[in-house]
C-alpha cells in the first residue's frame, strides 16, 4: 500500500521520479552538466521569465534558497518591509536579521490574508524602505496571500520584492508578477524530490550583487557566474535530485502545465474539506482565504484525542499528516498537494474516519 503523504514536503513522488534517480552522475559528466542547464533553463520558463530573470538552484530545503537569496539579492544597507502573516514570513525577517539586514515587520496574524493596502501605507510612512518580502501561501495555516496585487503595489512604491513562492511554484498562477527575487523548491508544486531549492533573480539586479553574502556556499552570485562560466556546480551537486526535477517538470508539462495541476489541487483541497466536515472536523480558515495546497484543522476538544496517537494511529493506515503550526488554535496539517488525485484524498478521508472511532472506542474502553 503506497504512503501518501499529506504534508507540505517531503511529498508523495510519482514513479517515474522515483526512478529517475536510480543511477549516479559525475559533476561534470556532459550530460549531467546539460541537464542542471536545461532544468535552470525549465524553471526561468515555466511563468514567462526566461528572457528577464535567472534560475540559480542551490543545494539544500527551501529554507537554503530562502536565506542564499535574502543575503545575496539584499544589498547589506538595504531596509526590508516582511509583510508577515504566518511562521515562514517571520523566519524571512529573522534571517534578514541575521545576517545584520535593517528590517520592519508588518505581522497580522496567522489567520488572515496580507492586504496590499496596509504594505503601501507602511511604504508611504517610511522612504527608507528598500525591499518587501512576502511568502505567496503562507502554510502555516495554509493562506493564500493576493500576490500580484501585492506586486502591484510594490512596483508602484518603486521597491525592490522578494517572494517566497515555495509552495505555489508550479501549481499556482505567478505569470506576469514583478518580482526582482522569486524562491521555490524541487518538491512542494513541483513534485520532485527534495534536496534542491532555486531562486528567479532579476538578471540586471543580480549582475550587482557581487560581495552581499557574507556566505561562501549560499552566495547565488557566486553559483550562477559559476554557471554562466562553464555550467558546474560551485560545490557537489544533488545529482539524483537534479535528475528526479527533471523528470518531474517533464511530468509537469503533460499534465498540461501549472493551471492543470492547480485544478488537480483544487479537487483535492474540496474532497478533503467536505470529508472532513462530514466526519465533525473544522477547518481553521475561511474558505475565501484558504489555498489548494495545504489545510489547518481544529483539533477535536474531545480527551481522546492527542496529536501523538493520531499521528500515530493513521500511520498505521498509510497516511501521514503533519502537526499544527499556528499558535492561534490546537490543529493538525492535512496537505493537498503531491502526485495525489480525488481518490487517494478519499482514502485519506476514510483512513481519518476509521482512527477516529478506533481512538474513541479506545479511550471509552479506559474510562
Amino acid at each position: 500500500m503506497r504512503t501518501l503523504l499529506l504534508t507540505p514536503g517531503p511529498l508523495t513522488t510519482a514513479d517515474e521520479v522515483r526512478a529517475a534517480m536510480n543511477r549516479d552522475w559525475g559533476s561534470r559528466d556532459e550530460q549531467f552538466v546539460a541537464m542542471s542547464e536545461r532544468v535552470r533553463a525549465r524553471l526561468a520558463g515555466l511563468y514567462g521569465y526566461a528572457h528577464t530573470h535567472v534560475a540559480v538552484p542551490v543545494q539544500g530545503s527551501g529554507t537554503f534558497g530562502v536565506e542564499a537569496a535574502l543575503q545575496t539579492t539584499l544589498p547589506r544597507d538595504a531596509h526590508l518591509l516582511v509583510a508577515i502573516n504566518g511562521a515562514y514570513g517571520r523566519r524571512i525577517a529573522t534571517i534578514a536579521e541575521r545576517y545584520g539586514r535593517r528590517v520592519t515587520r508588518l505581522d497580522i496574524g496567522d489567520e488572515a490574508a496580507l492586504e496590499p493596502a496596509a504594505i503601501a501605507a507602511m511604504l508611504a510612512a517610511d522612504a527608507s524602505i528598500t525591499d518587501v518580502a512576502v511568502v505567496h501561501v503562507e502554510t502555516t495555516c495554509g493562506v493564500l496571500n493576493p500576490l500580484a496585487e501585492i506586486a502591484a503595489t510594490v512596483q508602484r512604491a518603486g521597491k525592490r520584492l522578494l517572494v517566497d513562492a515555495m509552495s505555489a511554484f508550479g501549481s499556482m498562477p505567478l505569470a506576469d508578477i514583478p518580482f526582482t527575487t522569486l524562491v521555490a523548491s524541487s518538491n512542494k508544486g513541483l513534485e520532485s524530490a527534495p534536496g534542491l531549492a532555486f531562486a528567479l533573480v532579476e538578471r540586471g539586479h543580480l549582475e550587482a550583487c557581487d560581495g552581499n553574502a557574507t556566505s561562501l556556499a549560499l552566495d547565488l552570485f557566486a553559483q550562477w557566474r559559476g554557471f554562466e562560466r562553464d555550467g558546474q556546480w560551485r560545490f557537489t551537486p544533488p545529482v539524483q535530485v537534479v535528475a528526479a526535477l527533471d523528470k518531474a517538470l517533464d511530468l509537469l508539462d503533460r499534465e498540461g502545465g501549472p493551471a492543470a495541476r492547480q485544478k488537480r489541487y483544487e479537487n483535492n483541497c474540496a474532497v478533503l474539506i467536505a470529508g472532513l466536515q462530514r466526519l465533525g472536523y473544522v477547518p481553521l480558515l475561511d474558505a475565501a482565504i484558504q489555498a489548494p495546497i495545504i489545510v489547518t484543522v481544529r483539533a477535536p476538544s474531545e480527551s481522546w484525542y492527542g496529536f501523538e496517537r493520531f499521528y500515530d494511529t493513521l500511520g498505521e493506515e498509510g497516511v501521514r499528516i503533519y502537526p499544527g503550526k499556528t499558535t492561534a488554535a490546537p490543529s493538525f496539517r492535512v496537505g493537498c498537494i503531491g502526485a495525489l488525485d480525488a481518490g487517494d484524498m478519499q482514502r485519506a478521508i476514510e483512513a481519518i474516519a476509521r482512527t477516529t472511532e478506533r481512538l474513541r472506542q479506545r479511550h471509552a474502553a479506559l474510562a
